[in-house]
């Protein structure tokens, strides 16, 4: 009995030795997993990224094709029916720049001429454009889809309800634009010109304004800020969601969260934009701007932290003296649940684009 419980013990001891090495094994793998896969995440990674300008723009502008891919979404897009996007009353076009890139575009007509017959033919919609008293809005759009988005679309359908003209453009790589080299430069410039392509054809017979959101806010900025710079000058500028400046908007984006704890986080993520031209400087630009100006922000944007567009608020504030009548903000309550995209459903948002609309088309006529 005594040989039998001994063997029992030894049996007993064995396998609690073979369970603890294993646990042991298993731990010792487990942490050696985790040490690579963090030297991995939070080293290697970010070396690749500090290093590679190419992964940089994908970052900023999104244009790598995935599942589903940023840029081309929705890909079943006929640029040449706006209506299949239920855009109606618009013309499908083309602009090619001074760099001899074609910008894919759409001319949306107001309410009061939906009913026309106006041909949809280049002559005839100019024409409108040229003749037009309706206030005219080119939009600019963010980093992701094209102009047939969604919220896009949806937007357009509110400034057309308003009987403002609209005219948005995909930048040089989006939508149907001639797929070219992106940079800040490249989409600047695209967007420069199809706005003095527009500055023309308007002719001084109606007021301009320049709505960008989230990436397209930076894009505006910089091209008012060239045109200023020339003794250009539009009726007002909407800058819905925006942020005041790329280091800041990389600093606090969510995504970059995981990774602010690096020491180094500056010098690996935030200064390789910079190095590459990929600055976006909202705040300085915006001091350059003299035109009305009004900003739109949600409190509970996801994308770009609703504490950037106060800094751009407060930068616009202080340079021009706290001229409130010509530099606005509009703090949407995170309650309406509205975030980056859908500040076009703000209840309040036709009535503070009619009074902003009315107030800066006398400005300008001063």
């Amino acid at each position: 009995m005594n040989a039998q419980r001994c063997r029992l013990l030894v049996v007993a001891l064995s396998m609690a030795a073979l369970v603890f090495w294993c646990t042991g094994a298993f731990f010792l793998w487990a942490v050696k997993v985790s040490v690579v896969t963090y030297l991995v995440v939070f080293g290697i990674l970010p070396l690749i990224f500090h290093y590679s300008y190419a992964i940089q723009k994908k970052i900023l502008f999104l244009n790598f094709d995935i599942l589903v891919d940023s840029v081309y979404w929705p890909r079943s897009v006929d640029f040449d029916k706006p209506e299949d996007s239920g855009v109606h009353g618009a013309r499908n076009f083309y602009v090619k720049t001074d760099e001899r890139v074609s910008i894919g575009a759409w001319q949306i007509l107001p309410q009061s001429l939906m009913n026309s017959s106006i041909p949809k033919t280049s002559d005839a919609y100019e024409s409108v454009l040229e003749n037009s008293k309706r206030p005219v809005f080119l939009y600019m759009h963010g980093n992701s889809g094209n102009r047939a988005s969604a919220h896009r679309t949806e937007l357009y359908r509110l400034f057309q309800s308003l009987d403002y003209h609209v005219v948005c453009f995909d930048y040089r790589s989006y939508g149907d634009s001639d797929d070219v080299d992106l940079s800040e430069s490249g989409v600047v410039s695209d967007s420069k010109y199809v706005l003095e392509w527009l500055i023309k054809k308007v002719n001084g017979s109606a007021p301009i304004y320049v709505w960008g959101h989230s990436l397209g806010t930076g894009v505006a900025s910089h091209v008012l800020a060239l045109l200023a710079a020339e003794g250009v000058q539009i009726a007002g500028l909407f800058l819905e969601a925006p942020f005041n400046n790329i280091a800041d908007e990389l600093s606090e984006h969510p995504f970059a969260q995981i990774f602010k704890h690096l020491p180094w986080f500056h010098w690996l993520i935030v200064q390789p934009f910079y190095e590459n031209g990929l600055r976006f400087e909202s705040d300085k630009h915006i001091q350059k701007i003299q035109c009305s100006i009004m900003i739109l922000h949600a409190h509970d944007d996801g994308i770009i932290p609703f504490a950037l567009g106060e800094k751009l608020y407060n930068v616009a504030l202080d340079f021009h003296g706290n001229r409130t009548q010509q530099i606005e903000m509009e703090r949407i309550d995170a309650a309406l649940g509205l975030g980056h995209k859908w500040i076009c459903r703000y209840k309040k948002l036709p009535e503070l684009m009619r009074k902003f609309v009315e107030k800066s088309s006398k400005t300008q006529s001063l």
